[in-house]
């Protein structure tokens, strides 16, 4: 009874990994935003993340992690060319602070390269 138990709940796993992979795109394709009021000086940053399989359990989730971080004015992630756009308050946030919580959501399982910044 173990056994089928153990094949059962691996089946079962193996079912929820593939199953974001293979979701089919809806025709609206427009990426969303999140953002909040910024007072100070705003920032522009875009880098690319690598690690990402699909828009909504994915793309979806570094975007909302990004706009709740104090200071974010626009996050948003697109999926399809593996980007991030940050605005933020610069003197609340910073570049690495950004790449850092990319970095350690899913137990590190994204990674941030390729990282511009500009005013």
């Amino acid at each position: 009874m173990k056994i089928v138990k153990s094949i059962g709940f691996m089946m079962l796993g193996a079912i929820l990994l593939v199953s974001c992979k293979n979701e089919e795109k809806t025709a609206d394709a427009s990426v969303s935003t999140a953002s909040t009021e910024v007072a100070g000086n705003v920032e522009h940053t875009t880098f690319k993340i690598d690690g990402m399989t699909c828009e909504i359990g994915c793309a979806k989730l570094i975007e909302g992690k990004l706009a709740g971080l104090d200071g974010v004015k626009l996050a948003k992630v697109d999926f399809d060319t593996k980007t991030a756009e940050i605005d933020y308050d610069e003197s609340k946030q910073s570049v690495e602070s950004l790449v850092g919580t990319v970095e350690k959501i899913a137990n590190g399982i994204y990674k941030v390269e390729s990282v511009s910044a500009t005013k």
